[in-house]
């Protein structure tokens, strides 16, 4: 048998997968490598439940918040990292186990991205500011435009990708979807992986993600977006669109109550799962499912499994 190259755990937000991460990475010298798009930033440890001080003494954890709020953090940018945190493991005869909810980042490990040049800075900074100035839809109308098979793909209303469009089109010259078409190149080959979805019964994943938002509140969740309003960031930045932020911000301007907040915040979530379980049923219907009910018997298989 090959030996096993990584360990891949995907699952929707609260579901499990990062405590099973990391009593994995305790049994079989592991480290755990984030694959979230929101735990790679700093300013909200709390609300996007990166591991505690505890988790990160016990255990090796890299690529959870490094990086400042007012980035907008790329899926590419994810890969080279990721490559290099992956690399580092295995040198120091430790397993990468790789852990989140986000897509894109397991595809980008698995499949490549399109190699797309780098766009120089002002064409960035000049598309970000148009953004501002002008707004997503008449971004959008431009896009269209330009670049009609482009702007098809993409809602009026999501000025991140928008922008990437633009700037990636007058950069290269050639449409963004022009370049998706170009194959990438793979980090991780899945068969050279064990890769497990956890995958909680749907009552359960509700019962999770509501009592951990009330979790998150009493450790101190609504002083940190206190802390991140302050920082005056641009509201299309991702990291202004985490679960909870809105709601929250929204209470301390008073224009929610600290139980519709609550409510909103818990929703969101739950509606950000339900969109994460239909993704993972779709796209990764070749992993091993894990129901959360057994997690011990789960760890005791991973552990047998892995092959060293």
């Amino acid at each position: 048998m090959k030996k096993t190259v990584a360990i891949l755990i995907a699952g929707p937000t609260a579901s499990g997968k990062s405590a099973l991460a990391h009593a994995l990475a305790e049994r079989r010298s592991g480290t755990v490598i984030n694959a979230d798009s929101m735990q790679v930033y700093r300013d909200l440890r709390i609300l996007t439940a990166r591991p505690s001080d505890a988790d990160t003494r016990a255990v090796p954890y890299r690529l959870y918040g490094h990086v400042p709020g007012d980035e907008a953090y790329s899926a590419a940018r994810y890969a080279d990292e990721a490559r290099a945190a992956i690399a580092e493991a295995r040198a120091a005869g430790r397993l990468p186990i790789v852990v989140g909810g986000t897509g894109l980042y397991f595809k980008a490990l698995l499949e490549g991205l399109s190699p797309i040049p780098p766009i120089p800075a002002e064409i960035r900074t000049r598309w970000r500011e148009a953004a501002v100035e002008q707004g997503a839809a008449a971004l959008h109308a431009l896009l269209a435009a330009r670049d009609p098979t482009m702007a098809e793909r993409l809602r009026p209303t999501d000025p991140q990708r928008i922008v990437r469009a633009l700037e990636v089109l007058e950069a290269t010259g050639t449409s963004l979807a022009r370049w998706q078409e170009v194959p990438g190149e793979p980090v991780l080959q899945l068969e050279e992986c064990v890769a497990v979805v956890v995958s909680p019964p749907r009552e359960e994943l509700r019962r999770r993600i509501d009592t951990r938002f009330d979790a998150m509140m009493a450790e101190g969740a609504l002083e940190e977006v206190r802390a991140l309003a302050a920082l005056g960031l641009d509201p299309d930045l991702p990291l202004m669109r985490a679960l909870g932020v809105r709601p929250l911000m929204e209470r301390e301007a008073g224009r929610m109550t600290p139980a519709e907040a609550a409510e909103s915040a818990k929703a969101e979530t739950r509606q950000y799962a339900k969109r994460q379980v239909t993704w993972l049923r779709s796209n990764m219907n070749s992993w091993k499912r894990i129901d959360t009910q057994y997690m011990e018997s789960s760890l005791r298989y991973l552990c047998d499994f892995i092959k060293a």
